[in-house]
């Protein structure tokens, strides 16, 4: 008698519409492995986990996203596939590595690993209209290399990104991003001065919201919201998701994200 294979959800050959977190994994595993390409890095895709490494000192971009729980038999596998192809023990390889999970995990501190924590993932759904933004604030959409440092100036300097503070200009997002069509960016300016920024992965059937950041000395105005509604509705016809802290999920939700799951997110650190 043949067994039956029951759909789970995560299988490699379940259809990425079956669940909006399977769009999302999908999604971020996509954005990552562009990233990767961008810079040169490494991609390998596996039943269980996709595979990217970017080979920056810094970025989420150096990231293991499970596309299945990691328990049982397979999760040995699944570690020793990791730890292959981030060459932890290399002293050429450098940057920490994400571990992202849309599971709780066991307790991978044996494996090495550090826990980053279980932020909140959030889904708004399509049709929404924007308020205005604040006054004073002037978003742009990112259109030359010029806009796209700008857009990396806030970004480093806002959240921060110490191990960029002095790198030159395209270091983290060098002028072969807006080729990218899956890729959207904008900036916040006051005047001449761009600060806020935020960004979106167009992909599998969502609006993956990332990036958003304001910087300290602007805050408390509404920018990291106005900016955020324009990555969320970067193509309208679609859903947007986003990961967020605990410290930022009521500003989502008083946009309208409605609070779906919390990941699990681990981090090890390479020479």
């Amino acid at each position: 008698m043949t067994e039956t294979v029951l759909e789970t959800g995560w299988l490699p050959t379940t259809p990425t519409s079956d669940s909006y977190l399977r769009r999302f994994l999908l999604n971020w595993a996509q954005e990552c492995a562009a990233t990767a390409g961008v810079h040169g890095g490494e991609v390998r895709e596996l039943d269980s986990v996709y595979l990217t490494d970017s080979g920056l000192a810094t970025g989420l971009s150096n990231c293991a996203t499970l596309l299945q729980p990691l328990i049982g038999d397979a999760a040995h596998r699944t570690l020793e596939q990791i730890n292959e192809f981030f060459a932890f023990d290399s002293p050429s390889r450098t940057g920490f590595v994400l571990l992202f999970s849309a599971w709780p995990t066991e307790d991978l501190r044996t494996h090495g690993w550090s826990l980053m924590g279980h932020p909140p993932l959030h889904l708004l759904p399509q049709g929404m209209a924007p308020p205005p933004p604040p006054p004073g604030l002037r978003i742009e959409e990112v259109r030359d290399r010029a806009a796209l440092q700008a857009w990396e100036r806030v970004i480093i300097d806002g959240f921060p990104v110490e191990k960029l503070a002095d790198a030159p200009p395209g270091a983290m997002m060098p002028e072969a991003w807006l080729n990218e069509e899956r890729a959207r960016f904008w900036v916040g300016w006051e005047g001449d001065r761009a600060v806020c920024a935020a960004s979106a992965w167009i992909d599998e059937g969502i609006n993956d919201v990332t990036m958003v950041v304001t910087l300290p000395e602007a805050r408390r105005r509404g920018y990291g919201e106005a900016v955020t509604w324009r990555a969320a509705l970067a193509d309208p016809s679609l859903p947007a998701m986003l990961f967020s802290s605990d410290d930022g999920r009521p500003v989502y939700e008083r946009m309208g994200f409605l609070p779906l799951h919390r990941l699990t997110l681990w981090y090890r650190e390479r020479p």
